[in-house]
């Protein structure tokens, strides 16, 4: 008798602990909906997209910033702009003059992931070691190289960064502070002017951003320059899926998804160059979660413009 109390406890405990089913209510989806951008043939623009209004609702040449400044109070982390192919290296020294030069630059290069992993970025845990970093700019829109400068992350708090920057040989010394704003996921950085400029719209506002990115490809490790679709890190989510169709996806549907938050769940893998041009791949399907819990689903349908050229997007989508 006492081996059966004992059970009888544990498995009321396991079953009480189960996790309950999401219940599914009746549900209208939404119209079909087709949209597209146009990044130009030479891939020079982000454009942020808002899926419940279906708008556009911000647009910049990729070219003018270079690093972006994690907002929030607790935020520290410093992502590259990886559509210009960016990379950067730690030279581990802390007298900012004395970095004069690449070398070492070529072997000891990093990267960001294409997931958009903040504790995964190439510059990493800077604080308190005081080091000074070569940024490679990478390209701008047109394939120019836009150089190097050297930067030192000096200090962070809950309100702003202090960096000091200038091109390799010290021309350009700048001391700057940047200013965080909790509105936006970052504060950005151009070289260019050597000051803060405003790129992406506030956090609130978008969920997608068409632009080109790099992606890294692996056995061998290679970085790669592509063009596709990211999602907004703030409360955004998506998954893929290749197995059902998209008129057979419906919102009953959502328990079986597990959705991700890395930034390239959408990425450009819905179309495939085949030497001589660019095909979509008709069957892969996206489920998106935005900052509301609306879900949606969309798939792609052309990469090209009327008149031929590529870098224009083109979608269906339907809120579930």
């Amino acid at each position: 008798m006492k081996k059966i109390f004992i059970i009888i406890p544990i498995l009321i405990f396991i079953f009480s602990c189960k996790k309950k089913e999401l219940p599914i209510e009746k549900h209208d989806p939404g119209d079909v909906i087709t949209s597209s951008v146009n990044l130009e043939s030479n891939y020079k623009w982000q454009i942020y997209f808002d899926l419940k209004t279906n708008t556009v609702v911000g647009q910049n040449l990729k070219s003018i910033w270079d690093l972006g400044f994690e907002c929030g109070t607790n935020g520290t982390h410093i992502i590259l702009n990886t559509s210009k192919f960016m990379f950067v290296y730690n030279t581990h020294q802390t007298n900012f003059s004395a970095v004069t030069d690449t070398i070492g630059f070529a072997i000891n290069k990093t990267w960001d992931l294409p997931n958009g992993n903040l504790d995964s970025t190439a510059i990493g845990n800077w604080q308190g070691n005081n080091e000074v970093y070569i940024i490679d700019r990478g390209f701008n829109e047109v394939g120019t190289h836009q150089g190097f400068r050297k930067i030192q992350f000096q200090s962070v708090d809950a309100t702003s960064y202090t960096v000091r920057f200038s091109e390799l040989n010290g021309n350009g010394d700048v001391t700057l502070q940047i200013n965080k704003d909790d509105n936006f996921n970052f504060t950005f950085l151009s070289f260019t002017t050597s000051n803060t400029i405003t790129v992406e719209p506030p956090k609130e506002t978008w969920d997608l951003v068409f632009s080109q990115y790099t992606h890294i490809f692996h056995n061998p490790t290679e970085p790669y320059l592509v063009t596709g679709c990211l999602i907004n890190r703030s409360n955004t989510s998506a998954v893929v899926d290749s197995s059902t169709s998209f008129n057979q996806i419906t919102y009953d549907k959502l328990p079986n998804y597990i959705f991700k938050t890395d930034v390239d769940a959408i990425g450009f893998n819905w179309k495939s160059y085949t030497g001589s041009g660019y095909n979509i791949k008709y069957h892969v399907n996206y489920l998106i979660r935005d900052r509301d819990d609306i879900y949606y689903k969309l798939h792609f349908i052309d990469y090209y413009s009327s008149s031929g050229l590529t870098g224009c997007p083109k979608w269906e989508y339907q809120k579930l």
